[in-house]
């Protein structure tokens, strides 16, 4: 676990953002997060709540969608990124794992993971040497290196899309929906491997996640979002301990899930009036 008392490098600011689609549908209002260099940041909430959309305003991949930021800024590293190409980012550093995985089908997991090094110019062996290293975090993939990826199963599918974004070399991942469609086991798994990774290979994460229970045992910090806004945010063993985010977010209330905005208790942190 990180040591929250202690300053650290903050790779990526968020600043109030908002995002609209087809010029009319308002989806973010006033998002604003960070991401410290070699921390697991979780955004967690609902379907719907802004969480993709979130990673795609951060990896430009918004345009593709009829989507734009409209205001607040994005830096990476202090420098603003948000007019740069989904392979710009790439080149500094920053990849995201898509939500559903999307492999290349008709592809083998190998010919899938050195996908993720065509824009590399350190030369084969450094290439090879990260495959192997892969491989290590991944020894499914390597026994399952020369299966088309479509026939593989869905935690190797998902192995392959992480493993495909480390071999571009990135130093933060954007990556959705890890858990989706995954048995418990194969999320424990995968949720163990993002955290090797964090330890041994300093990777910075930003994950978006509904499972909430699984994602703040492994993250250090979190963000909860609700219908396109920041409606919580804080470490996260503190996150776990809270009372409204064990209610609507663990299961841990006869009441089901409820809105925080049902809560007369609750005040939300209004940063986007900042």
């Amino acid at each position: 676990m990180l040591d929250t008392g202690r300053t650290e490098e903050t790779l990526l600011e968020v600043n109030n953002i908002e995002v609209i689609y087809n010029h009319v549908i308002l989806v973010l209002k006033g998002v604003s997060l960070t991401v410290p260099k070699g921390g697991i940041t979780a955004l967690l909430g609902g379907n719907g709540a802004g969480k993709t959309t979130t990673l795609k305003a951060i990896s430009n991949l918004l345009k593709s969608e009829r989507g734009e930021v409209t205001k607040g800024s994005i830096l990476y590293r202090g420098s603003r990124v948000q007019d740069l190409t989904p392979s710009d980012m790439v080149e500094r550093g920053v990849i995201q794992v898509m939500e559903g995985r999307h492999c290349f089908e008709h592809l083998t997991v190998e010919e899938n993971l050195m996908t993720g090094a065509y824009t590399r110019k350190d030369g084969r062996g450094a290439v090879e040497a990260d495959l192997e290293l892969v491989y290590t975090y991944f020894p499914r993939l390597k026994e399952r290196r020369k299966s088309q990826a479509g026939y593989t199963s869905g935690g190797e599918q998902q192995m392959t899309a992480i493993g495909r974004a480390l071999m571009s070399r990135p130093e933060t991942i954007l990556l959705d929906e890890p858990s989706m469609g995954l048995a418990p086991q194969l999320v424990e798994e995968i949720f163990g491997i993002v955290k090797s990774l964090n330890e041994n290979e300093g990777v910075s994460f930003l994950l978006a996640e509904q499972n909430t229970n699984v994602a703040l045992r492994f993250a250090h910090q979190g963000y909860i979002l609700e219908s396109g806004r920041v409606v919580m945010e804080g470490p996260a063993a503190e996150l776990r301990e809270n009372p409204d985010v064990k209610e609507f977010y663990l299961g841990m209330s006869d009441e089901g899930r409820k809105s925080f905005r049902d809560v007369r208790s609750y005040r939300r942190r209004k940063r986007w009036l900042a």
